[in-house]
């Protein structure tokens, strides 16, 4: 059976985002994406009465959360050979290759990041996200590589998310796009939602969307092409392809926002760098990747075009 638990909400959450506010309380021990899961099939209540996910926290209201038991994972782990940068009893940094997705879906139901994590480290590895995707905090997509975290436990998966939703965790990537910018250093500040035609793509737009912001800068320019290194303050879903296509620089070969290029399969796109306090530790880590052989590649071609 389900653990039902109550909470009634303080005076000091008054105003607040309910599902926010769900998402700090240790008892449930959920995050936010999940709480709001949680009260789309109604198992979220308040004061007995469904509630949405934009609703406003009332002080004194009584909050009943109905917590399903954990799922025993039905995937079967897979010997697939993981790139490890770092790894102690409560994470793991691992360094993605191009191509691998990181979880399943459909078409892609074996061969995936989780599946390899379900191989090294058995059931260490934080349930929050559900089956499906245990222990991942963050994604990045099947075409592009680079660094990612994995929790172990739900007490590092929380900790870690929060540094997301705070924008207070370092994401930086490298990318060659398409022309030259018009500064070589500034930031992308647009909204980012979902295509208003193709819902299988995102795009820049005022309906529907979250904040985004990129900020870039040129490390190098050839012949019609553009090295850069840049940071995300926020992480929506292509953000990176969305903003630079937006502006008439694509990702070079990506195909979806912006064309094939000769010689290499989807966008060359690199997560080099990420940084965050341990959750458990309380100490700042930061870790780098170099530039893949495929990345390299191009940057040899381009310079000699």
């Amino acid at each position: 059976m389900p653990d039902i638990i109550n909470l009634t909400i303080p005076s000091e959450a008054e105003g607040e985002r309910l599902d926010k506010w769900l998402s700090s309380c240790s008892e449930l021990g959920l995050t936010r994406s999940v709480i709001q899961t949680r009260m789309k099939e109604q198992k979220i209540l308040v004061n007995g009465r469904p509630v949405s996910k934009n609703e406003k926290a009332v002080a004194g209201s009584t909050v009943t959360a109905e917590i399903p038991d954990p799922v025993s994972l039905e995937l079967v782990p897979e010997n697939i050979p993981l790139d490890i940068v770092y790894e102690d009893e409560d994470l793991l940094v691992v360094n993605k290759p191009k191509g691998m997705v990181v979880h399943p879906a459909p078409g892609n139901y074996t061969g995936t990041l989780v599946h390899a994590l379900l191989y090294h480290c058995g059931e260490r590895l934080s349930g929050i996200n559900g089956v499906i995707r245990p222990g991942i905090v963050h994604r990045i997509d099947k075409m592009t590589s680079g660094l990612l975290m994995v929790a172990k436990n739900d007490a590092a998966h929380l900790g870690l998310s929060s540094q997301i939703e705070k924008h207070s965790f370092t994401r930086e990537y490298q990318t060659v796009c398409i022309g030259h910018m018009k500064d070589q250093s500034g930031t992308i500040n647009a909204p980012i939602g979902r295509h208003p035609a193709d819902r299988k793509k995102m795009a820049v737009t005022l309906k529907n969307s979250k904040p985004a912001v990129t900020h870039y800068e040129v490390i190098a320019e050839y012949k019609g092409y553009s090295h850069l290194r840049l940071r995300l303050e926020t992480g929506r879903t292509h953000q990176i392809r969305v903003h630079l296509s937006n502006i008439g620089h694509p990702v070079l070969g990506d195909e979806v926002y912006g064309k094939p290029f000769k010689g290499i399969e989807g966008q060359c796109l690199h997560a080099w760098k990420i940084g965050f306090i341990h959750p458990i530790r309380n100490e700042y880590m930061e870790f780098t990747s170099p530039l893949p052989d495929y990345f390299e590649e191009i940057l040899r071609k381009i310079s000699i075009r």
